[in-house]
């Protein structure tokens, strides 16, 4: 058995998996967000280590058999968090989390620093970073940055506190702006950017190698034997893309969860920043991705759910769904940078709008723009990957948002490829880290990683593409012409 941790912006997922792809069982446990000031999102780290001691013990009762014969264990986790530690391994202050977009002005500072940086790291600078983080805590909390002993991500926080040892590996790493992207190694140049050095930095490992075993106390409060060897891991959408089997050149998905990304994988290094495109390690050693992100996806149908006081967002969906086509043709035009944007806008100031409110608007209307506008928002994604020279074909929709199925055919129709669901794929970074656990224990990438079983078809509807792209237009042509309304 192998065991799977996620540990997402909301939830700690847990998984456990059988040595013949079964899915045996499954736990989670919700963890809080604080914003306390606006652009600001933090997490406590004691937070993330509770909820995964309560999804343990969930899952234990479960299937505590099965469970009791873990050999390994992978992590996956929410990229570019800055953990930040002191001497004696305490949390200075609350971990900064990747949709925190307080340090536009950072950015700016470190890209006239160090011109180089888009070249060595393999993206732009941008405040979901983790390197941006520690100059805002440099220039605003000086007090803080004076004690940072180590910086840790926080799958890598978890890491510590199951095995005692700070390693990180190469998926992860390579979303800091701290790593020399193409020699899989941290970077002094860019550590010294930030007034940094390695000896701040974890170890690393490749995603399916070990970085050390449970530590006796950890292994007797889980009720796991202290052999269980802990896996590098992933982050989230590296481990994503290992849990569906997207591991050779050309693979890829399409994500629809707190956030978007559209993900495919490269044989080599293939920077493209201009086009607010990122280029990462891989969670399996030698090959790379690509990847357009945005930073609201399936979250803005949970917002506009809440907006609208519905009951829960599969009774909104329904109502959307029950629409007729002239009732979405006059639906607003919806721009979801609910959190600001990265691709292609690279723009923490973004913020969400609905163009064209009426009175005839209803909350049927306000979901489908939503979905409707996240489609659009990966349409731009897309068209950005296309630039930076990646051809994409079939692509697999993981995340919350694969569980609609009007969703899945909107986004094949729009981007005029074959959109398919997989078995298992709602389990997101949960089965991918499993996987690297297994891997870790001594399995063989091309039975471990291979592709799960298809659970559903979705092909381009021409009648519905050409319906869509004339609000397409409207939607592109949106941001520009309002770009410098927003507050900057």
């Amino acid at each position: 058995m192998y065991l799977g941790i996620d540990l997402g912006t909301s939830e700690v997922k847990v998984l456990l998996l059988a040595d013949d792809h079964r899915i045996v069982a499954t736990a989670g446990e919700k963890i809080g967000l604080s914003r306390p000031q606006p652009h600001w999102s933090e997490q406590d780290p004691a937070e993330w280590w509770s909820a995964t001691g309560r999804a343990m013990a969930a899952l234990r009762k479960l299937v505590p058999n099965d469970y009791a014969a873990v050999k390994a264990i992978g992590l996956s986790g929410q990229m570019h968090g800055a953990t930040l530690l002191g001497a004696e391994d305490q949390v200075l202050r609350p971990a900064i989390l990747w949709n925190d977009t307080r340090s536009a002005a950072e950015c700016a500072e470190l890209m006239s620093r160090l011109p180089a940086l888009p070249q060595i790291a393999g993206n732009l600078a941008m405040p979901g970073f983790t390197a941006p983080k520690l100059l805002w805590v440099a220039k605003h909390e000086p007090d803080v940055f004076k004690k940072v002993a180590s910086v840790l991500l926080p799958k890598d926080y978890l890491r510590l506190l199951m095995t005692g040892e700070k390693v990180s590996e190469m998926s992860d790493a390579a979303g800091t702006l701290w790593l020399d992207v193409a020699k899989r190694d941290w970077s002094d140049e860019l550590l010294a950017a930030t007034g940094l050095t390695r000896e701040q930095m974890p170890r690393l490992v490749e995603g399916g190698e070990a970085s050390g075993k449970l530590m006796p106390a950890v292994a007797e409060a889980w009720g796991l034997s202290r052999d269980v060897i802990v896996a590098g891991g992933g982050g989230d959408n590296a481990a994503s893309a290992v849990g569906i089997g997207a591991v050779a050149p050309g693979d890829g998905f399409l994500s629809l969860g707190t956030s978007g990304v559209l993900f495919v994988v490269t044989d080599k290094f293939r920077p493209n920043p201009a086009s607010a495109v990122h280029a990462f390690c891989h969670a399996v050693p030698g090959r790379w991705h690509q990847m357009s992100v945005m930073l609201s996806a399936a979250s803005c149908l949970s917002w506009v759910t809440h907006l609208v006081g519905a009951a829960n967002e599969g009774e909104l969906l329904a109502q959307a769904n029950a629409l007729t086509d002239a009732q979405r043709d006059a639906a607003p035009i919806f721009l979801p940078y609910l959190s600001g944007e990265r691709t292609p806008h690279n723009d923490a100031q973004a913020q969400g709008v609905f163009f064209g409110l009426n009175h005839d608007t209803t909350a049927a209307h306000l979901a489908y723009s939503v979905i409707e506008g996240v489609a659009f928002g990966t349409m731009d994604g897309l068209a950005a990957l296309q630039a930076a020279g990646t051809q994409v074909g079939r692509l697999a929709l993981v995340g919350g948002g694969s569980r609609s199925a009007e969703w899945a055919q909107l986004l094949a129709s729009l981007l005029d490829t074959e959109i398919v669901t997989l078995e298992g794929s709602e389990t997101g970074g949960a089965l991918g880290a499993a996987r690297l656990g297994w891997l870790a224990a001594g399995g063989v990438e091309a039975e471990v990683c291979r592709a799960p079983a298809i659970r559903a078809r979705y092909t381009s509807n021409m009648e519905q593409r050409a319906r869509l792209l004339p609000r397409y237009q409207r939607f592109t042509q949106l941001y520009p012409r309002i770009r410098d309304l927003f507050a900057r």
